[in-house]
This record gives C-alpha cells, sequence and structure tokens, in this order.
C-alpha cells in the first residue's frame, strides 16, 4: 500500500480535516495498544497512519499561515 498524497489532505475543508486528524490519532493509539497486546499484524501500519497525521497537520498549519499573512501585511503598512 502506498503512503497517502498531502494532495488527498488539501482537498479536505478544515471540519473534515480534523475529524480526520481525530480519527487518525485514534487508529494510531488502537495500533499502539495492539503492539503492547502483541497482537498486531501489520506493524507498516504505524508509519502510514502517523505520515497521515503529519500531512494533516502541515495542512492545517498552510492554512492558519494563509489566514495570518493578511492580516500581518495590511498591519506594516
Amino acid at each position: 500500500m502506498p503512503l497517502p498524497k498531502i494532495e488527498d489532505a488539501r482537498k479536505l475543508s478544515d471540519q473534515e480535516l480534523a475529524d480526520a486528524i481525530l480519527a487518525a490519532k485514534r487508529e494510531l493509539f488502537e495500533l499502539r495498544m495492539q503492539k503492547a497486546t502483541r497482537r498486531l499484524e501489520k506493524p507498516h501500519q504505524f508509519k502510514h497512519v502517523r505520515h497521515r497525521v503529519a500531512q494533516m497537520l502541515t495542512v492545517v498549519r498552510e492554512r492558519e499561515l494563509t489566514a495570518a499573512s493578511p492580516q500581518t501585511d495590511a498591519q506594516q503598512e
């Protein structure tokens, strides 16, 4: 299974992005629980889920910076 693309995360709305981040963090927690109880069947899922969370958090930060950018430009003038 290939790693998810960041373009997929950029297509989501803010609410969908927040929900997806929460779901991915829950999945990561479940994977850690499976690892602790030695029931983990697909250890590569850690990499995929962590990668996906990082992508989504990056998109959130990009949106925060673009939203704050026009305000700082107006204040400097």
